[in-house]
């Protein structure tokens, strides 16, 4: 069944009556990007519609783990875990194919949860480059591995000697993307029928491991896109009894998996590429120059809103297709920073340190935002990196932090961030993430136990 055009509430009512369809799906992000959501009956929706609904905001005060945090003063034990306001948001509305064309729909926080959504955070520095004079264009592209596994095989086996849909390298394979064909055609025809269109996907150079890299939009419906990608990228794996990991590193053996961020800027009033100027080097504007600085600059000081797990961190080493240091380059793909010359219509920066496991929304505002702080301070980038980033010697400035709990000290230390996100979103943010990091250094490793157990 095609989508029907959805703009307005009343659009979203009239098609659900229609149908005579009793109920409807709905989700919305948590901090960590995971989609939360629930079946809701015809006549709640209609009046949700309207009015909003009650979503308990206890998914902004617990971890990916449902874990309650401790350390947060937005929601807790302290406030007794109320219903936040949230809005539907019915221009959004997709059909799910394996759910006999139900309507599903995103939503996001209202009132005093707003501060802390983070879809809110992206469209409030959407909302600042609109009053710049720009429209921001993104899209993003996602590395996952697929296992021929189970969510009850990977706990029995402690996720450990877990079986690749295949074996060895075979990047840009044409033999195994034959092979599992009818998979690549479901995800193919169900990211264009739920318009998360996809217009590269290949293997990548590991054992069962994918790119997929998603059609560009403007930049709020970008983020919608890459998060319905994950998740029911995740759901289609699962149905055909495999799992697809999005964990920016999942072995030892093998590189991480990016989750890279391609942005641009156009003028809101004549819709030309503002990073675009034959006349200056590789095309780049001075609008561009300084968008890429901001970006240079704030990075060691957000990059916990991009490397967002303990994990992450364990990619961001020397030689692993990611960098080490806020550097940039031009079609450099060892720097943190790609810059893309091309027309006016495609020039554009790769924001290179994101891995497959960020959540889009807030990633997205990191990116976007500290490019227009760079603009508006007309901040100049460092010289370009030509060659291997990891062989050039960094200011120390550039040194990106090395832990997650590092990079939460980062955040909350940074004054362009509380100016960019507001307070509300950087104390409980980082806050999650210094959780994140307190359990991650209860845990009892296999490898502290093979060092340590009989020889300490």
């Amino acid at each position: 069944m095609d989508t029907p055009r959805i703009r307005t509430a009343a659009d979203a009512a009239a098609y659900v009556r229609s149908r005579d369809l009793p109920f409807v799906k709905i989700g919305l992000v948590d901090i960590d990007g995971i989609m939360r959501g629930k079946y809701m009956a015809r006549d709640k929706f209609e009046s949700a519609l309207e009015k909003g609904f009650g979503f308990c905001d206890v998914v902004l005060g617990w971890d990916s783990n449902d874990q309650l945090y401790d350390n947060t003063t937005l929601t807790g034990w302290h406030t007794a875990y109320p219903d936040a306001t949230a809005r539907i948001l019915p221009e959004t509305m997709r059909l799910i194919p394996f759910e006999n064309d139900l309507p599903f729909f995103l939503a996001e926080f209202d009132g005093y949860a707003e501060a802390a959504c983070p879809r809110g955070v992206l469209r409030r520095v959407l909302d600042r480059a609109r009053d710049m004079g720009f429209a921001v264009s993104a899209a993003a592209e996602f590395e996952f591995f697929l296992f021929e596994e189970t969510p009850h095989s990977v706990r029995e086996k402690n996720y450990r000697d877990l079986k690749n849909i295949t074996p060895g390298f075979f990047g840009y394979s044409v033999l195994r993307s034959g092979v599992h064909s009818e998979f690549y055609h479901d995800l193919l025809d169900m990211a264009a029928r739920m318009d998360f269109e996809i217009e590269g996907l290949h293997t990548e150079t590991g054992p069962g491991v994918l790119e997929a890299a998603i059609r560009v939009d403007d930049a709020l419906r970008a983020a919608d896109k890459a998060v319905l990608f994950k998740t029911f990228t995740k759901i289609l794996a699962q149905r055909r009894g495999w799992m697809a990991t999005f964990m920016a590193k999942w072995s030892r053996d093998w590189p991480g998996q990016s989750g890279h961020l391609h942005t641009s800027l156009s003028d809101i009033e004549s819709g030309k590429g503002v990073f675009y100027d034959p006349s200056k080097p590789h095309n780049m504007s001075d609008v561009m120059r300084w968008f890429v600085g901001g970006q240079q600059q704030l990075m060691p000081e957000i990059l916990a809103m991009v490397s967002c797990t303990v994990n992450s961190y364990t990619r961001l080493i020397p030689g692993y297709w990611a960098p080490t240091d806020a550097a940039w380059g031009v079609e450099n793909r060892t720097t943190a920073l790609r810059v893309i010359p091309g027309s006016e219509k495609s020039q554009r920066v790769e924001y290179r340190v994101a891995a497959a496991d960020i959540n889009p929304y807030i990633a997205l505002a990191a990116a976007v935002g500290s490019g227009l702080w760079g603009i508006e301070h007309r901040i100049e980038p460092g010289d370009p990196v030509r060659g291997n980033a990891y062989e050039v010697k960094h200011p120390k400035k550039r040194a990106l932090p090395r832990s997650l709990g590092e990079a939460a000290e980062r955040l909350k230390a940074s004054k362009p961030a509380r100016e960019l996100f507001g307070d509300t979103f950087v104390d409980h943010y980082a806050a999650t993430r210094e959780w994140e990091e307190r359990e991650a250094r209860k845990a009892i490793t296999d490898w502290q136990l093979a060092r340590y157990f009989e020889i300490i």
